[in-house]
């Protein structure tokens, strides 16, 4: 649900001896391990240990292109082990000024609501325009598919033959460096689902990075989520004598990810 990106731009090296240019490669990857997978606040993999990954190819013009994955549990979705997220965009920088926008797609392959939900899938897609100065991030993601993750009248119980399209999640973020191969990240999110509004929440994080040898980063993250009228406190996943947890709950994630 949630990806960063590292816009990588041709570097050209020059040697006294030679007029030869040495251009980095336009893709990169990512390795994570994981105490948890959090996104938006919501623990998806039921609080349990994640492995994650992603390719990315980012073009001099700014135009961008990955893929993403993360293991999840099926307490959280039903049927469900993996999230995919395929993306693309178009980034560009005046100074110390960037936007862009993005389009995503997050899948969850073989994982669906019970018969009498309406079978209904979770997948979902999302139009992201997002801008940037400094340290400050500001995104909006606006969901372009019939639901946003499965949320419908089928399977909320509210009305008759209602969708979630047009839902928005604001997304600010700030990242501050704070000396030597360290950082800080905070967050703040805000989830409006259309027409069920008793479903929407708010998120919030913080984050203490560290840059390692042999291109290692690890990160500490606090996160907590909200809802109005404790919507997600006796959250399950459908099945009949499934297993009942607060995923929006406080929770510490520590991630070790190994870049490439």
């Amino acid at each position: 649900m949630k990806k960063t990106l590292f816009l990588i731009a041709p570097l050209a090296f020059y040697f006294q001896s030679t007029h030869a240019t040495e251009t980095t490669s336009p893709y990169s990857a990512n390795i994570t391990a994981a105490s948890q997978y959090v996104s938006r606040g919501f623990q998806q993999t039921w609080g349990k240990p994640a492995l994650q990954g992603g390719l990315d190819y980012n073009h001099a013009s700014g135009f961008y292109a990955g893929t993403w994955a993360s293991t999840v549990s099926d307490h959280f979705i039903r049927d469900a082990s993996v999230e995919w997220d395929v993306y693309t965009g178009y980034s560009r920088s005046f100074g110390d000024l960037t936007v862009g926008t993005k389009v995503a797609y997050y899948y969850y392959p073989g994982a669906k609501t019970t018969a009498d939900t309406g079978n209904t899938r979770f997948d979902y897609g999302e139009i992201i325009p997002e801008i940037s100065y400094g340290p400050l991030s500001v995104k909006y993601a606006i969901t372009y598919t019939q639901d946003y993750f499965g949320n419908n009248s089928d399977t909320l119980g509210v009305g008759s033959n209602k969708h979630s399209r047009g839902s928005g999640y604001l997304d600010v973020n700030w990242h501050q460096p704070i000396t030597q191969g360290w950082s800080v990240d905070a967050h703040y999110g805000n989830q409006r689902i259309k027409n069920f509004s008793a479903a929407s929440f708010q998120d919030a994080s913080f984050a203490v990075n560290k840059e390692l040898p042999y291109n290692l980063s690890s990160s500490l993250i606090y996160s907590k989520a909200w809802d109005k009228d404790g919507f997600y406190q006796q959250y399950s996943n459908g099945n009949p004598n499934a297993k009942v947890s607060n995923p929006i709950d406080s929770t510490v994630t520590l991630s070790l990810t190994k870049s490439f």
